[in-house]
């Protein structure tokens, strides 16, 4: 996103909503990772569990 596009949205929204928007969006990311990571998890430990 440009700078006049976000500065356009916090003249319309105001700069809390912005930020929280922002924060969301960054966080949507990290979480997605977090997920895969976990699923990752799980599979290697049930691979473990049916080889014993």
């Amino acid at each position: 996103m440009k700078i006049d596009q976000w500065l356009n949205l916090i003249g319309n929204l105001g700069f809390p909503i912005v930020v929280a928007f922002y924060l969301l969006l960054r966080f949507e990311k990290k979480i997605d990772h977090l997920t895969e990571a976990i699923n990752r998890i799980a599979s290697n430990i049930e691979k473990e569990q049916d080889k014993q």
